[in-house]
């Protein structure tokens, strides 16, 4: 606790210097248990409840929206090819919490609360992927245009990953997720079980998102812009909260054994990036990102993660008995450069016989440019509204203007995302993984004038945290960042969008219609 003129400082959940960090210890999310079986495969109910929450021991409880009335939600674990079913049932009350900005898609009511569930990085059938517009009402009283089914099915034919669930409703997703509709779901892979990798108590995720207070601890989100849009309600062009919650609490600690650890770390912010550094600088060893495990451990010093993006990594504490290291966000300064703290501290309760490989796996699908079926150049680009408020859009279209992204079953396909912002973007496309293949600068000023895609460079290879399979690339301002993919199953309706929730809801959605091959 900090001490200001001798006096002990009261908190006050809206001004992060007076809250005293690493007092809580990290909660580890609950595995979900199935509640019975269909045609002999596990059949899940899991309830968005609105619940009192503890983001930090010194606060008033806060009120959020949970899976389960929990913050993350329970925590999925399947094993790779083992079909489930999930039914996601909306038990929320009729007013949302946060101010809704009525002028976007389906957000004028009512309902108010409208939510579906997006199982982010999964290969799934359409109907189950959670659809924008396949939103529903408490007890399914009302919903969307694509509503198709009231259980989910996914089957889990992928590499083993870190996957999350998270609401995705259109026109609010950036409420429903920022109010605590989010959870891990973790596939298991055989191959893991002979790496040995950490395993069970060993094995922790952690989910990073911002959040701020209110005095009385009730989440603050702004009603509008600065300066104030003639909308109100307004919908942000982007939201940075000023604290940092990891499995729903504020700045905690955890306190591990001196031994290796494996953490599933996923960034669930709504805008805001980080790079992660341990301590003065420590080596960690990355083993996977969105999609599953790499081929081999990379060595790391510093993590970046854009918001949705995930990588497991494994910390080695053997070295570092009795000490306390802090896991550091390099993006920020002050408060927002500190996520949590690892305290060294417990004994070790026996031998540790997890191992960080050498090798994970064989690339088992290589995919090359010059094979690609199709090459898309898709723009990143602004407009503003009538009320002079700042569109994003991707190649130049809304939401609901006509299907352009049509891939075919069989093909490779090649996106060449063009950002003419000055930002970067978290793109994620869903249904599939892709290789990031590379990134170019092109002369900005001339595609400007006339769309011809002057190069200015030569192509920049992805880092070396981000060569694995992914669903979410950063799009770097000024670049053409180019990723490849194969679409092998699964036709119908999808989407892709930028995953700053803020754009994803204005404007910055696509749908895609993946199509079967003509006969």
């Amino acid at each position: 606790m900090k001490i200001k003129n001798n006096r002990r400082m009261k908190v006050d959940p809206s001004n992060p210097d007076t809250i005293p960090k690493y007092v809580d210890e990290l909660p580890v999310p609950p595995v979900a248990k199935p509640l019975a079986e269909i045609k002999g495969n596990p059949y899940y109910e899991i309830a968005m409840r609105q619940v009192p929450h503890r983001f930090h021991r010194l606060f008033p409880s806060t009120t959020v929206w949970g899976y389960d009335g929990m913050l993350p939600g329970p925590t999925i674990k399947v094993q790779k090819d083992e079909k489930i079913y999930v039914r996601w049932k909306n038990k929320l009350p009729e007013k949302h919490l946060l101010p809704i900005d009525r002028t976007l898609h389906e957000s004028a009511g009512p309902p108010d609360v409208r939510t579906v569930v997006h199982l982010h990085g999964a290969n799934v059938a359409w109907e189950s992927d959670g659809h924008p517009e396949a939103w529903f009402s408490r007890d399914f009283a009302k919903t969307g245009a694509t509503f198709r089914r009231k259980v989910y099915e996914y089957t889990n034919k992928q590499m083993g990953a870190t996957l999350w669930y998270h609401d995705h409703a259109i026109g609010i997703t950036r409420l429903n997720v920022y109010s605590g509709l989010s959870g891990f779901y973790l596939i298991e892979d055989p191959v893991e079980k002979h790496l040995k990798l950490p395993k069970d108590g060993y094995d922790i995720p952690l989910m990073i998102q911002d959040r701020s207070f209110r005095s009385d601890g009730s989440l603050s989100y702004p009603e509008n812009t600065n300066p104030p849009a003639p909308v109100n309600p307004s919908v942000q062009p982007f939201f940075i909260g000023n604290t940092i919650a990891v499995n729903g609490k504020i700045w905690p600690k955890l306190t591990v054994e001196p031994r290796k650890y494996r953490f599933r770390i996923l960034n669930a912010s709504n805008t805001n990036a980080y790079t992660l550094r341990l301590g003065d600088g420590r080596k960690f060893y990355q083993i996977s990102t969105d999609g599953g495990l790499l081929t081999e451990p990379v060595e790391l010093t510093t993590l970046p993660l854009e918001p949705a993006e995930r990588s497991d990594v494994i910390i080695d504490f053997s070295q570092h008995k009795g000490k306390k290291l802090i896991l550091q966000n390099t993006n920020a300064e002050g408060n927002m450069g500190v996520i949590m703290r690892f305290d060294v501290l417990l004994p070790l309760r026996g031998r540790d016989t997890s191992e960080i490989p050498a090798k994970l796996i064989s690339e088992e699908q290589v995919l090359y440019e010059h094979h690609a079926d199709k090459t898309r150049l898709l723009k990143l680009d602004a407009i503003q509204d009538e009320y002079n408020r700042p569109v994003l859009l991707l190649d130049d279209r809304m939401w609901h203007d006509p299907v352009t992204e049509k891939p075919v079953i069989g093909d490779t396909e090649v996106w060449k995302l063009i950002n003419v912002t000055n930002f970067a973007h978290p793109i994620h496309i869903h249904l599939i993984q892709f290789k990031i293949l590379h990134r170019t600068p092109f002369d900005l000023e001339r595609f400007q004038q006339d769309g011809y895609i002057d190069y200015t460079g030569p192509p920049i290879e992805p880092a070396v945290h981000e060569r694995g399979w992914k669903d979410t690339v950063k799009a770097e301002p000024g670049m053409v960042t180019s990723v490849i993919m194969k679409f092998t199953e699964n036709p119908g309706e999808y989407v892709w969008h930028c995953h700053i929730l803020e754009h994803e809801d204005y404007d910055m959605m696509r749908p895609m219609r993946v199509v079967e091959k003509e006969k």
